[in-house]
């Protein structure tokens, strides 16, 4: 289970990354307009400067990333322990002109129609996106390490017996998610609000989505409702929540980004990266962590499920994978039910 202090970029088993400060979406009334952030100045650019690499947990040549523990090396956090990720920013349409024109190639192979070049842009077309966690506990560097991932196979009984007091014995802090709904953090993100307590939410970007284009946008929408933990506690009562999350969602997708709402993969995680009901919003072809079939639920069949039978998710057995050195790995493993 992923730690829920912080949104995590953990490719196979959380959904959000640490926060970016570039270019704010919104006024948090749903009002199409864009401001622009405070730039994080001088120490952001020296902050790396002495950092100490420790251990490469992990790196993905398919997911162009690399997740790294170090030691900070400058700085009010100088000494302490920090986990580093660098990710490669996707290409931009609309720069393609300017990077043919002024990369250097230099020619690697050439075989009849074919070859190979090694091209360097400059580098201002050349982004790497940094996401710094400082100061990193153990629980963090664990999260980032490369790990053996077991399907699990939850029942609603499970659930009730196991899984739900682990959660409650945890107490996984959402405090990060209460900011947001109260407009003490992040309010200069949010795209579209709405307020009403039972059926209201906010929708905002992920963490992840640089914004700089479409291929990879990816929004959140956080419920108002502090009482729904996760998929498990949906009933019929919450139908309305949801068919508005999915409804005013789409439709301020299209009024700010233009994606209809056929491009869009709308969904919700089991288990989720952080207990307070919030929904997926990505587009298609995006091959988004945590889409997969073993975590993602859509939307659209969730509805159709609790129309059907309001204790759906109450009692059907839900799979989902766990990391080796998840918690409630070990709780369902003692329990004789892994």
């Amino acid at each position: 289970m992923a730690d829920t202090k912080k949104r995590s970029l953990d490719s196979d088993n959380g959904t959000e990354s640490g926060p970016e400060k570039k270019l704010a979406t919104g006024d948090g009334d749903g009002k199409d307009t864009k401001k622009p952030v405070a730039d994080p100045g001088s120490e952001a650019g020296s902050m790396l400067a002495g950092f100490q690499t420790e251990k490469i947990m992990r790196v993905s040549s398919r997911e162009k990333n690399i997740f790294i523990h170090g030691k900070m090396g400058s700085g009010p956090n100088e000494g302490q322990d920090a986990v580093l990720i660098l990710e490669k920013t996707p290409f931009r349409e609309d720069s393609l002109a300017e990077l043919f024109k002024t990369s250097e190639l230099k020619l690697q192979m050439r075989n009849d129609i074919y070859s190979t070049y090694h091209m360097h842009p400059p580098a201002h077309l050349n982004d790497i996106k940094a996401t710094v966690v400082c100061p990193a506990t153990e629980k963090h560097i664990k999260k980032y390490q490369s790990q053996e991932l077991f399907l699990i196979q939850e029942s609603g009984e499970d659930y009730r017996n196991i899984t739900l007091p682990y959660i409650q014995e945890q107490s996984f802090s959402v405090q990060w998610v209460y900011n947001i709904l109260e407009k003490k953090a992040e309010a200069d993100r949010i795209v579209f609000e709405d307020p009403d307590p039972q059926n209201g939410f906010v929708l905002l970007p992920d963490f992840k989505w640089d914004q700089k284009q479409l291929d990879d946008l990816y929004l959140i929408a956080i419920c108002h409702q502090r009482e729904i933990k996760s998929l498990r506690d949906l009933t019929r009562e919450h139908l309305p929540l949801l068919q508005n999350i999915q409804q005013q969602g789409q439709e301020a997708i299209m009024k700010r980004y233009s994606v209809p709402s056929c491009r869009l993969r709308v969904y919700l995680h089991y288990q989720p990266s952080y207990y307070h009901l919030h929904v997926h919003f990505t587009v298609l072809g995006y091959e988004a962590p945590g889409c997969g079939v073993e975590r993602a639920h859509l939307l659209s069949d969730v509805i159709q499920n609790l129309q059907t039978d309001t204790q759906h998710y109450r009692t059907r057995t839900l799979t989902y994978p766990l990391r080796a050195d998840d918690a409630l790995l070990h709780k369902l493993r003692e329990a004789g039910r892994f």
